[in-house]
């Protein structure tokens, strides 16, 4: 969600936190700002200012804001309307403070600020925290101590960073539920809330767990519990370079990430499985302790993309292992009394591995004795820290806010577990597992051989990028690919759009269409193939405009479609990967004849790390 970032060193702080904050412009924001303070005696700097960051680098043209130490911060709205005045930083006195998440308590806490005389001029619940911090540095208090006493006021899920008048060396951090990295230099120390932030700067990290307090100099780190209690941690090298999170040649980094998608796919099958073996291996045995007999029931929980991915993954394991599978949302799990028990495995799938919701749903799952696993792209997060098993997609960043590669190899990754489940379980012969696997190992030249034919899907796009509405229709394991088709258009091109069963459109969806409605329809060459031509045969019927995705058309789905787009063949279990990027790209290139922001659709972020 909302993107910190601080410095402190010999460089000159403003520059270094802009750029930073252009690292993060990818989680999604209404505002921005940074606060530097120039030297000891010196006042706080402080500039926000509403919409993109170009707006604030253009106020710091007009009015620098000197210093060597600072902190900065882009904001997408939760409690206040997108302006200038709710834009963090938020100072009061001495104090300078940025902050993710939220403040549950902060409409009583600002109501007692206001009666010991306390001025609040925003509409957020972030400033309260600057208030309560005020109070105890001018009693006397080490910025240090005044944030250990202040944190144990606060209810919510938070991360903030500190900055105070009275000590122009030091960055304070404090976190609970929302991430927070210190990037280790020379002479210099970063913080930041997500590590592309730091990659042109460092790649020794340290990463703050919840309850834990960070003290930052230019030359030392110190992390305390929320108690005041000494941590001892070692730093962690990040892998990543700044070339991964570049554009390179293209427009947008969506369409990067689409052509990054056939090394994400081998990224993610390397070293789990070798072509003619019939054996999958995980860094982490995902199996409880008790084994496979221990594992009577899997509920999915996850958000979003991740959702369909989960469903797709149902699919996936019921076939295989025969393990009975729930997908819920991790927003409605954890309030409808769920049913767990130590028989249940939980996977908590989040690519940035800080989604609230599913966090909550995890730790849902852990009080009740479930065996868990997170299924994420981002080593060290929160999700990956609580689960007892870590299952990485090694996608690299992504830095579109609509997912593509992380939610192919959340498939894949799927896949995976769903031979190693059946193998573990004797449902699957290892002779019979190494044909399942041998497809996969061609998928990164087929995804290629998609991405070949961009020129006829931006073709169609063009054709239909006027449309005010589409339907997507799909059925068994492809069915949660028409969701995530819809759910890709709307997010990115602004279309209302809505993805169904195919058998389901006749209960309902049907009434929609008439002569003005796109149907795309996935309809690979399977087992339901049939099925789904007699339901397109009802759209005909009503004159709705077909675009179908298929392996492999014939005369019939030639003779209904308005337009064929055909994919590469693959086996039946992997066609959900193929018949997903032609969508990608459908949903990419209206976006651009449309001109919405691809990389940043309006209100919404990467990370959703607030309920």
């Amino acid at each position: 969600m909302c993107g910190i970032v601080g410095y402190v060193g010999a460089q000159e702080a403003s520059a270094i936190l802009l750029a930073a904050l252009r690292r993060l412009e990818y989680r999604g924001y209404d505002s921005a700002g940074i606060a530097t303070l120039p030297g000891p005696g010196a006042r706080l700097e402080v500039r926000r200012a509403a919409g993109k960051l170009d707006n604030l680098e253009k106020l710091l043209c007009e009015r620098p804001a000197p210093g060597c130490i600072g902190i900065g911060h882009t904001r997408w709205a939760t409690h206040g309307a997108p302006s200038e005045r709710n834009a963090h930083p938020h100072q009061a006195g001495p104090v300078a403070l940025v902050h993710n998440g939220i403040i549950e308590n902060y409409a009583e806490l600002a109501a007692s600020l206001r009666q010991r005389g306390h001025r609040l001029l925003s509409e957020t619940d972030t400033e309260v925290i600057s208030h309560l911090l005020e109070e105890r540095v001018k009693a006397g208090l080490s910025l240090r101590e005044a944030v250990r006493l202040v944190v144990a006021e606060l209810r919510g899920s938070f991360s903030f960073v500190a900055l105070s008048e009275n000590e122009p060396d030091t960055l304070v951090a404090a976190k609970t539920a929302t991430p927070i990295v210190i990037g280790l230099g020379e002479g210099e120390n970063f913080i930041a809330s997500d590590i592309p932030a730091l990659l042109d700067h460092t790649r020794q990290t340290i990463v703050l767990e919840d309850g834990e307090i960070a003290e930052v100099k230019r030359d030392q780190v110190r992390v305390f519990t929320f108690d005041g209690a000494l941590v001892h941690r070692r730093p962690r090298r990040i892998e990543w370079d700044s070339a991964h999170i570049g554009k390179g040649p293209y427009r947008h980094y969506l369409r990067k990430e689409i052509s990054d998608q056939p090394q994400a796919w081998m990224d993610t099958l390397r070293g789990r499985a070798t072509l003619g073996s019939g054996e999958v291996r995980f860094e982490e045995d995902p199996l409880p302790p008790k084994g496979i007999d221990a594992v009577q029931r899997i509920v999915i929980v996850s958000a979003g993309a991740s959702y369909i991915a989960s469903l797709v993954g149902k699919f996936m394991i019921e076939e295989l292992s025969r393990i009975p599978v729930e997908v819920d949302y991790s927003a409605e799990y954890r309030y409808r009394c769920p049913v767990v028990d130590e028989n249940t495995v939980l996977i908590a799938v989040s690519q940035s591995g800080e989604t609230a919701d599913t966090m909550a749903a995890l730790e849902e799952g852990k009080a009740q004795g479930a065996w868990t696993i997170a299924l994420t792209n981002t080593r060290d997060s929160s999700i990956a820290r609580r689960a007892d098993v870590r299952l990485y997609t090694r996608c690299g960043p992504e830095i579109s806010v609509t997912t593509t590669k992380c939610f192919i190899t959340q498939i894949e990754s799927f896949f995976l577990l769903a031979i190693y489940l059946a193998l573990a379980r004797g449902k699957l012969a290892p002779s019979r597992a190494a044909e399942l696997l041998a497809p996969a190992f061609a998928i990164p030249a087929r995804i290629e051989a998609i991405i070949n034919k961009e020129r006829e899907i931006e073709r169609i796009a063009k054709k239909f990028a006027s449309a005010t509405d589409f339907l997507f229709l799909g059925r068994g394991i492809n069915y949660p690919i028409a969701l995530e088709g819809a759910l890709k258009l709307k997010e990115i091109s602004y279309i209302h759009a809505e993805g169904y069963s195919a058998g389901e459109m006749k209960h309902g969806p049907i009434a929609l269409v008439d002569e003005k409605m796109p149907v795309v329809v996935i309809i690979p060459r399977d087992k339901v193939f049939s099925k789904t031509l007699s339901n397109l045969k009802e759209v005909e019927s009503r004159n709705g405009r077909i675009i179908a995705v298929t392996d492999q058309a014939d005369e019939d789905l030639r003779a209904i479609a308005e337009e064929v787009i055909e994919t590469p063949k693959t086996s039946e279990m992997l066609t959900p990967v193929l018949m997903t990027i032609p969508l990608q790209l459908l949903a990419y290139h209206i976006a651009v004849y449309r001109g919405t922001d691809v990389d940043q659709p309006r209100n919404l972020a990467k990370s959703v790390t607030v309920e």
